[in-house]
């Protein structure tokens, strides 16, 4: 599968908050960085940290709003996001490292 369609399925199943099917998309030994909450998020009980708290906390939906594959293992993504969260709206970018079809290294990032 290309990188595009996992990633395009990757937030397909963020937006519906299903936990054990998101972790399917991640490595076990998965690193999730979010530099605008200044956190390391660490393996699959990380990440699941992460997206219950920020995601399924927060009523997150994420759109696409610009995807560049940078190479077979390497893309870059720009989201909206809107939720329960006092801008209601703010941008955001992901950086993908992927190991055998699989999230390995995400950075996670608000734009202002």
């Amino acid at each position: 599968m290309e990188l595009e369609e996992i990633i395009k399925d990757w937030i397909t199943v963020s937006n519906t908050y299903n936990t054990d099917k998101y972790l399917t998309f991640y490595t076990n030994n998965a690193v999730l960085d979010d530099v605008s909450v200044g956190k390391k998020f660490i393996g699959k009980n990380g990440v699941k940290e992460y997206f219950e708290s920020y995601f399924i906390g927060y009523k997150t939906q994420t759109k696409i709003v610009n995807l560049v594959q940078k190479n077979p293992n390497k893309a870059n993504l720009e989201v909206e996001f809107r939720g329960n969260f006092p801008e209601g709206i703010v941008r955001g970018s992901f950086d993908f490292i992927f190991k055998e079809g699989k999230i390995a290294f995400l950075t996670a990032d608000l734009i202002y």
